[in-house]
């Protein structure tokens, strides 16, 4: 290693250094990514809900779960025709920005609710098989600043309202069933934006709410905003709260294709140890190349040339016989060597086969057999023309 490739190896590993430095002694940027996660601490996530629920819901049992609704309340279902009920009573509960509660798991909330027990779902946006199943609906209002005032409509709790900027959204109940639904809450400046509803559903109730950012770290540590919090989650019964968490572990699938073989302790070893391999493989071998092979090119077939040249000798001296013996000598050998046709006979047959396999003019082939035969029968050439019509009618064929 020359003198000249250490420098340039210590000025980038010097430089590397300097940007690992710079980056990790700058602000790390805030993530507002309403993820709604108990694990992430970010503004919109829920590390403080989660830690804080039993003093937001003193005296309450919490039962987390992880899985679908359907799966988690039909296990607990007891269907034996004397019972018929669930093995469990009190509140579902589920917070989070957008519930996607699948059909089935829908009918099952609904189920838990009419033998006699709760349900409290805090969502920007509601299932429709819910909204459905409750005769609601929702609406946006696109008329609205960057800020909405929140408060709950039971005096009792006070008439304070809650200014969130950070997080809001515009959704409301627009329409709602007067007969079975009490109104919690409101937003937006006005009694017309109801947010927050009582439901009763059968022989149980529902609670739905639309600013489920309020339970977020962000609006918990914010001012008097967790006394919002507070107020809303206050109409929950006393008796144990079913809290489902599910997408909100902080747990991500990820989509790579060795996804498998890195969940499994074999696999993952196995490939790790390749990697290794093939690293100290390429860290061994990197200076074993092999030399370029040279190229030898094949040795010419300098038999034509030769030919040649001693054809021009015999020329030269004026032997023309002897001149043309050879060439006839040469041109059979070629014939008998690349076409593998029999050249005691030059006859119709030698012609016919001579066409067929070297793809030469028939009349070509005719003139030379001629010439050759006219040679043979008187084996003397008189004059220099001859020579060079029997040579001009041979090369015809052989080029």
């Amino acid at each position: 290693m020359d003198k000249t490739l250490k420098i340039y190896i210590a000025l980038l590993v010097l430089l590397i250094a300097a940007i690992v430095v710079i980056d990790s002694n700058r602000p790390k940027p805030i993530d507002w990514t309403p993820t709604f996660s108990l694990k992430d601490k970010i503004p919109y996530g829920m590390y403080v809900f989660d830690q804080e629920i039993s003093s937001l819901l003193k005296g309450q049992k919490i039962r987390k779960f992880n899985t679908t609704p359907y799966e988690y309340f039909d296990s607990k279902y007891d269907y034996d025709s004397l019972v018929n009920d669930y093995r469990i009573k009190g509140t579902f509960l589920s917070i989070s920005r957008m519930v996607d509660f699948d059909k089935e798991s829908v009918t099952e909330i609904c189920t838990f609710v009419n033998h006699g027990n709760n349900a409290f779902i805090s969502s920007e946006m509601m299932p429709n098989a819910l909204l459905d199943s409750l005769n609601l609906k929702m609406d946006s209002d696109y008329n609205y600043s960057d800020s909405i005032y929140n408060w709950v409509a039971n005096k009792k709790l006070g008439n304070q309202k809650y200014k969130i900027t950070e997080g809001v959204n515009n959704n409301y109940f627009s329409k709602i069933d007067t007969l079975n639904t009490t109104v919690l809450g409101y937003q937006n400046g006005d009694s017309t934006r109801v947010n927050f509803i009582k439901v009763n559903y059968k022989t149980g109730v529902f609670y739905l709410h639309t600013q489920p950012v309020a339970f977020t770290n962000f609006h918990l540590l914010k001012g008097n905003h967790h006394e919002y919090a507070e107020k809303v989650l206050s109409y929950i019964p006393e008796g144990e709260v079913f809290w489902c968490i599910q997408n909100q572990t902080g747990e991500v699938i990820s989509d790579s294709p060795m996804r498998y073989i890195l969940s499994q302790p074999a696999l993952k070893w196995a490939w790790y140890i390749f990697l290794i391999g093939m690293l100290v493989f390429i860290f061994f071998n990197a200076k074993r190349k092999q030399r370029v092979v040279p190229i030898i090119r094949p040795l010419a077939n300098t038999t034509v040339d030769f030919t040649k040249t001693i054809g021009n000798l015999y020329y030269m001296e004026g032997d023309h016989n002897n001149i043309i013996d050879k060439k006839i000598i040469y041109f059979l050998e070629k014939v008998r060597n690349e076409y593998l046709i029999e050249t005691h006979r030059l006859d119709d047959d030698f012609i016919k086969k001579l066409h067929l396999k070297s793809g030469k003019d028939l009349d070509d082939i005719k003139n030379i057999v001629s010439l050759i035969n006219a040679y043979r029968k008187n084996n003397y050439l008189s004059i220099e023309d001859d020579l060079l019509q029997i040579n001009n009618a041979i090369e015809k064929v052989m080029n």
